[in-house]
């Protein structure tokens, strides 16, 4: 009898579109190993697979990686997370002799789908190639299907997710889809997953539509093998109470919305396009207004004792509907504040919207926040907004430009590249108020008073980044999380010595912090020599000059900016850190032998 492979099935689905094939295949146990799961192991995979820079992210080569860890499909709490990895259509260097250069890009998404993936007897899915006609593709354990989509084809996801159930004639498939927005390549297009979850960040749908690939549907049967079971049930009993009473009694009932006033209060919250710290408006756009007026229930991720997700339904007026999700921080943020919107129902609205068409909300908040600063300053016209008054704080205006976007309609094409490419079609100064780092846009964290969230966003290797942390060991510790799919409010409660014992509980295998953290390091470096091989240099982690330039004007925080020297000198001390050279930011040899990365130079 074959040794049981504790933690993992040591296999991958992998899906062949161009043909309509399917194959099995082992992981390396060293890559198991060295690289864990998630973000560790998807990025491990893209590098074997696309071994040479240059690939077009839309092209048949480029595949879509969704790796679980050996904590998915067990009931840890907040471990529900499945990582898809890619090269990013979204995001670009200052200067590359590849022409279809861009970054690596994960997105993490919360809900059942990884879970029923563990279930149907698989760490992971690969799917290359294109298929010639949209079709789906359903997963029931051992078998493979490929289905025709054309029926499904421009249909919303609101709309396909019920429709969708209809024809698999089962709810306990686990989805997840594109929109009008992928299947028109838009590049900051999401992949979602029930009722405002998604593949969210780096153009993941986008790469999911130039497949011609609408949905993926998974259902199992089977659980993951745990090597000491008692210590395990033991370990769970321990992770559910290590929840304190700041996240019961807060996170809780409020979710991520919880921030949207406390951003706004000290001066860290995106608004009026990055302009200020502080919304005077708030309190109506907040979780108090929104759990009074809007939401209805919580609902939560498999096996998570959180439920920070909230829908409701707007009663009455022109936006009267269902509210699958939110607003939560970023949400609420990137389509509120930063748009000076202070309309709750509208606000919701837009979410609802947005999220129907399958858009990363956070960029496609910038992207109209970009424009309304550039109506603003005259850059641009009416004529150029296809008659759109696009004022700040306009609800119709916003949700007539998310629909554009997302069908590709007239100004909307042009949007559908995101604000670097905006910026540099439009000019007359625009770039200066143009918030990406290598591409991708900023999220709903103002930096005026928070270099340390400037490096989160300067050194990320997908862009732009509010979670990546703002500091070299912040980073390791955090890509630990990723790799084993740990939800980023995970830590909250689950300390990095509790998650080691899970993971030697489940896997036999002992991993001390240190060890974790070297992981990270590993798993982050890698990803860091997969750009630096597309052209990616020192000049890429860069931040936007406003934060340094102009001061915040409005409350307790006003008159403050970033000091421009001591914020890159606190870079220079991170490369150093790092071991990665202060000119190029290329990891050195030492780093990578030591990090057993070598088959990278």
């Amino acid at each position: 009898m074959a040794e049981t492979n504790y933690g993992y099935y040591g296999r991958v689905l992998e899906l062949d579109l161009t043909n309509g094939t399917s194959s099995v295949n082992p992981v390396p146990a060293e890559d198991l190993e060295r690289f864990l799961g998630g973000r560790g192991l998807g990025i491990k995979l893209l590098w074997d697979r696309l071994s040479a820079p240059g690939v077009d992210p839309l092209s048949p080569e480029n595949p879509l990686v969704i790796m679980t860890s050996p904590l998915s499909g067990l009931p840890v709490p907040a471990a529900s997370l499945v990582c898809c990895v890619t090269k990013s259509p979204h995001t670009s260097p200052h200067a590359s002799e590849h022409p279809n250069a861009s970054t690596m890009t994960y997105s993490n998404l919360g809900g059942f789908f990884g879970p029923e993936i563990r279930f149907a007897g698989y760490d992971g899915i690969v799917i290359t190639g294109k298929a010639s006609t949209p079709l789906y593709v359903v997963i029931d354990d051992d078998r493979i299907e490929f289905r025709d989509a054309a029926p499904f084809w421009g249909m919303g996801t609101d709309a396909f997710e019920r429709r969708f159930f209809k024809e698999l004639g089962d709810p306990r498939f686990s989805t997840c889809y594109i929109g009008q927005a992928g299947e028109n390549r838009v590049e900051y297009a999401c992949v979602m997953n029930t009722a405002g979850r998604a593949f969210g960040r780096g153009g993941v749908g986008c790469v999911m539509g130039s497949k011609n690939l609408k949905a993926i549907a998974v259902r199992g049967s089977r659980i993951p093998a745990v090597q000491d079971h008692k210590r395990f049930l033991e370990l769970l009993e321990k992770g559910r109470k290590s929840y304190t009473d700041f996240v019961v009694n807060i996170d809780k009932p409020y979710g991520s919305a919880r921030s949207i006033g406390t951003g706004s209060l000290i001066g860290q919250q995106t608004v009026r396009n990055y302009r200020e710290g502080t919304f005077p408006d708030v309190w109506k756009i907040g979780p108090i207004a929104s759990k009074s007026q809007v939401w209805v229930r919580d609902f939560s991720c498999y096996c998570c004792p959180l439920a920070c997700k909230k829908s409701g339904v707007v009663e009455k007026g022109a936006f009267a509907g269902w509210s699958h999700d939110g607003p939560e921080y970023e949400t609420g943020v990137m389509l509120g504040s930063n748009l000076m919107i202070s309309d709750l129902k509208g606000l919701l609205k837009e979410i609802f919207t947005g999220d129907d068409y399958g858009l990363d909300l956070i960029s496609t908040g910038n992207v109209l926040g970009f424009l309304m600063e550039a109506y603003e300053k005259k850059c641009i016209d009416r004529n150029f907004l296809d008659g759109i008054d696009l004022t700040w704080g306009n609800v119709d205006g916003a949700l007539q430009m998310i629909r554009k976007i997302a069908m590709r309609e007239g100004v909307g094409d042009l949007c559908a590249g995101g604000v670097k490419k905006l910026a540099a079609m439009i000019g007359q100064g625009s770039e200066t108020f143009a918030f990406h780092v290598k591409g991708l846009e900023m999220a709903g964290w103002n930096l005026h008073l928070d270099p340390a969230m400037g490096i989160s966003y300067a050194t990320c290797n997908r862009g732009a980044c509010h979670l990546n942390g703002g500091g070299v060991q912040r980073q390791n510790h955090k890509v630990g999380f990723d790799a084993c799919c740990f939800c980023s409010r995970a830590d909250t409660g689950i300390n990095r010595n509790l998650l080691c014992d899970f993971l030697e509980a489940v896997t036999g295998v002992s991993r001390s912090e240190d060890a974790m953290a070297i992981m990270g390091e590993r798993i982050y470096n890698l990803e860091k020599m997969f750009n630096y091989r597309e052209g990616f240099r020192r000049i890429d982690d860069h931040l936007p000059n406003r934060f340094f330039d102009e001061p915040l004007t409005v409350g307790i925080m006003a008159g403050v900016r970033l000091d421009k020297d001591s914020f890159y000198e606190r870079l220079d001390n991170y490369y150093k850190e790092r071991g990665w050279h202060p000119d190029t930011s290329r990891p050195s040899d030492e780093t990578l032998e030591r990090l057993g990365l070598s088959f990278t130079l």
